[in-house]
Formats: C-alpha cells, sequence, structure tokens
C-alpha cells in the first residue's frame, strides 16, 4: 500500500473507467503526484458463482495490466502505480482514500465499479472517503479518453452556513491548476414569510460571501472569482451550471456522519460535468 499522496482511481476494464482513469491523470499531471491505479475482485470462490463457467474470473485477468499499459502509453511521463485488491471496489477505494489528495471513480460502464451516479458502492465512496472524491461521467469518445473542455468554469456549490477551508481551498486550487476562472455559487430558497415582515438577506449574503472569499482571493491573485447569489432551488440550480463547467465542487459536511444532502445527490446523478464531493468540518 502506497503511503504518499496519489490521484488514486478505481479501474474495472469498462470504457467508463478508462475515462475517469484518464481525467484522474490529468489531475496527477496537474499536482505533480504519481497516479495510483486499483482494481478489486471478487475472492475467487465469489466470482462466476451465478452461472458456475468461471466467466466473471477470465474477465477480471489483465484489467489493471491494461489500464496501465494504456494510461503509459497516452502519458509516458506520468509516474504510474498499481494495485490489486480482493474484495469490494467501495471498501477497495476506502482503503485507499486514507493515502489519496484524491479518489476518482467513472459512470457508465457495465462493471462493478461504474454506473457511479446511482450505483451503491460510488455512493458509499463518495459520502464515507477521508478525502475529495470525483465522479467522471463517461465521454462520447472513439478512443475513451476524456476531454476536458477549455476556457470553462470551475463552479463551487457553497453553503454560506457551513462553509469550510477545505472546500475553498480544494475548489480555488483546481481553478488556478486549470487557469479556469472560478464562479462561487451561493443558492437558497427564502422561507415563506408575510410580506410585510419579510427581510431582503441579499445584502447580508453579499457582505458574508465578500468576507469569507476575501482571503482566498490574496492568497489566488490570479484566479479570476465571481461570486454569485441566486434564489432558487439549489440541486436544480447547480445542475444547470453544469451544462457550461469544467468541474462542479461541492462540499460534505464530517459532522454530519456518512450522508450527501439533496443537493450533492442531483448534482452527482444530473450533472453535466465531473463533480467532487470534498468532505470538511
Amino acid at each position: 500500500m502506497p503511503t504518499q499522496q496519489t490521484i488514486t482511481a478505481g479501474v474495472d476494464g469498462s470504457p467508463g473507467s478508462l475515462v475517469a482513469a484518464d481525467w484522474a491523470a490529468g489531475e496527477a499531471l496537474r499536482r505533480d503526484l504519481p497516479l495510483r491505479l486499483v482494481h478489486a475482485s471478487e475472492p475467487p470462490g465469489e466470482r462466476g458463482r451465478f452461472d458456475g463457467s468461471g466467466a466473471a474470473a477470465r474477465l477480471e485477468t489483465g484489467v489493471l495490466e491494461r489500464s496501465v499499459q494504456q494510461l503509459d502509453r497516452w502519458y509516458p511521463e506520468l509516474e504510474i502505480l498499481d494495485e490489486q485488491v480482493t474484495g469490494s471496489p467501495a471498501g477497495a477505494l476506502l482503503a485507499a482514500a486514507s493515502s489519496s489528495a484524491l479518489v476518482v471513480i467513472g459512470s457508465h460502464g457495465a462493471g462493478r465499479l461504474t454506473n457511479v451516479m446511482v450505483g451503491s458502492a460510488a455512493l458509499a465512496v463518495a459520502t464515507r472517503a477521508s478525502c475529495p472524491v470525483a465522479l467522471v461521467r463517461a465521454a462520447d469518445t472513439p478512443d475513451g479518453k476524456h476531454q476536458d473542455a477549455a476556457d470553462r468554469p470551475v463552479v463551487l456549490g457553497l453553503d454560506l452556513d457551513r462553509r469550510g477551508d477545505e472546500l475553498l481551498e480544494y475548489a480555488f486550487d483546481a481553478a488556478a491548476s486549470r487557469r479556469a476562472p472560478l464562479h462561487v455559487v451561493h443558492v437558497w430558497t427564502a422561507p415563506m414569510t408575510e410580506e410585510s415582515e419579510a427581510v431582503d438577506p441579499m445584502p447580508d449574503k453579499e457582505r458574508l460571501m465578500a468576507s469569507e472569499l476575501s482571503s482566498w482571493r490574496r492568497k489566488f491573485p490570479e484566479t479570476h472569482v465571481d461570486q454569485r447569489l441566486v434564489h432558487d432551488a439549489a440541486g436544480h440550480h447547480l445542475v444547470q451550471s453544469t451544462s457550461t463547467a469544467c468541474l462542479l465542487v461541492i462540499g460534505r459536511l464530517i459532522p454530519t456522519g456518512p450522508h450527501l444532502g439533496e443537493t450533492a445527490h442531483a448534482a452527482i446523478h444530473q450533472a453535466r460535468c465531473p463533480v467532487v464531493i470534498v468532505p470538511h468540518n
């Protein structure tokens, strides 16, 4: 088990997991970190248990080796580590998270690690991992490579009542490493009140957001930051924002336990770009 920080991607031989691994390779190069590919397979007695033919075991053979060879061809300058694990994909990635800067999982494939937008394995990793988790949709490209959209912003969904330095640092660093603008969005729905008692929350929210971002703007002076306050359903608005984004960053509050709120669920099921979930206090 590697002890150094890595960008870790789960692979299972499907096109979706290869796209995720390709995206993870880009992250590793941007951060000057090794890429670790993890392949998990069930114990021998569990493979092929549905038809008795052992077909599942044969399909598992060479998955990790083929993934390493493909990425090595695409990125000869990248250090690639590989790890074969016996057990569940979710368990393997949760264990790997302790020495990872980021865990990456793909979607829309045929294997157990894929279909992450609705899969229990991906939800387990996203809600329990000790490091940020990226969920990457498969790209409709002939060679299976993920295509990063040029000049698109990183979008940060920020809850002004539950913000955290880990979340803000990840979003600013992601934008800076891509030389992309950062759009910080706070979305809220006003409670029902009598019109005579209604108080416009916008001025207070503007001041709070400006105060929260000021130190990060100074730390990342070359990153263009656009702060937005939107009265809408948070999940709906953030999903809509992903149509023009290269990355959506949202938080998971650690003190609430292994749980994703409605906004995060909407994002991971419907977002049109990669989504990173950052655990924070």
